[in-house]
């Protein structure tokens, strides 16, 4: 892994290390969550995200609390990369009255405005359409924020796909669209469900840039998310960067994953992204393996704290059931 020379594009050392310590927290939680589950403390539908560490860490580290992103059940890692507390995720998880969402979202629906999370989704590729609202209230607002919408290759051949990437050119809205490849659609192989060569191409149709790059590199995934973030946020309208990966587990845990070519998955696994650029910093100097042992062992104290947070925390009452869904009455009686 060499870092690019491109002036104002590479990631200096502190943004360097901060898009390591998003991607260990990434991995680390991913490790506890199996191990949980797997434990029986839990009950949920998990997605695991191995594999997948860079893309959103290496573009967090170029947006604030005030930027959003919007992303897929499948997104766990996008929602970590920008800062979701652990206790309150791990609550959420659980189902607990002290998670994102009260305990009422559960592990498919945990939205956290505070850190810019402002949906997540179980329907295929409503990322999008819902980006393009935040964005186009943005772009009204003139507040400067830019939008994420993340999803995977799957959704790219869904109607709101096409939808929200001409309606983004056309309106020319702060929105950076993220297709994290990781050649699977579920249990669909890429090359099965898709025409196109490579779903970066489809960006010339809607008059928008497209870039596709590698997801696992670090420095090429900063540089093109800098170069997309930089466009919207001045007003330059939307890009859509295609990001290569792959997946390291099956589509939700508990599925055996035999469908996938095991050479390919074996190579993919070799290659892991995380430990890869863990040596890099160490080999350029830019951390040394005392000062990242101490962030990886700051995040498993982080990660003993939520779990044991959210085992701890009490369900939502039957109370829960009618909050947030209406207004008070006395909130609509004062409207009227």
């Amino acid at each position: 892994m060499t870092a690019p020379t491109i002036t104002g594009v590479t990631p200096d050392a502190a943004t360097q290390r901060d898009i390591y310590r998003r991607m260990a927290l990434i991995k680390a939680n991913d490790e506890r969550a199996r191990k949980v589950i797997r434990a029986g403390k839990l009950v949920l539908p998990y997605y695991s995200p191995r594999g997948q560490e860079v893309i959103p860490s290496a573009l967090s580290v170029l947006l604030t609390n005030d930027d959003y992103i919007c992303t897929i059940y499948r997104g766990i890692h996008d929602m970590l990369a920008k800062g979701v507390p652990l206790k309150d995720l791990w609550a959420e998880l659980a189902g607990r009255v002290t998670g994102t969402c009260k305990g009422k979202g559960g592990p498919m629906h945990i939205t956290h405005p505070k850190s810019g999370v402002m949906v997540t989704t179980g329907i295929v590729g409503s990322s999008m359409p819902i980006a393009n609202g935040l964005a186009w209230a943005s772009q009204i607002k003139g507040d400067g924020r830019v939008t994420v919408a993340y999803f995977g290759d799957g959704a790219s051949n869904i109607g709101a796909f096409h939808e929200s990437l001409n309606l983004a050119a056309v309106w020319k809205l702060p929105v950076v669209f993220v297709c994290q490849n990781n050649e699977w659609g579920e249990h669909t192989a890429y090359e099965k469900a898709t025409s196109a060569r490579q779903i970066a191409d489809r960006a010339v149709g809607y008059a928008m840039p497209g870039a596709r790059v590698d997801g696992n590199d670090p420095f090429a995934m900063y540089a093109a998310a800098k170069d997309a973030v930089d466009r919207a946020r001045a007003g330059g309208g939307p890009t859509l960067i295609e990001a290569m990966t792959y997946r390291f587990h099956g589509h939700v845990l508990g599925d055996a994953d035999a469908y996938m070519d095991k050479a390919r998955k074996e190579a993919a696994v070799a290659a892991d992204p995380v430990p890869r650029f863990r040596a890099h910093l160490i080999a350029e100097g830019i951390a040394t393996e005392a000062e990242l042992a101490e962030v990886e062992a700051a995040i498993e104290a982080e990660l003993d704290e939520a779990v044991a947070h959210a085992l701890a925390s009490d369900y939502p009452t039957v109370e829960e059931l009618a909050r947030d869904v209406f207004a008070p009455e006395a909130v609509v009686g004062e409207a009227a």
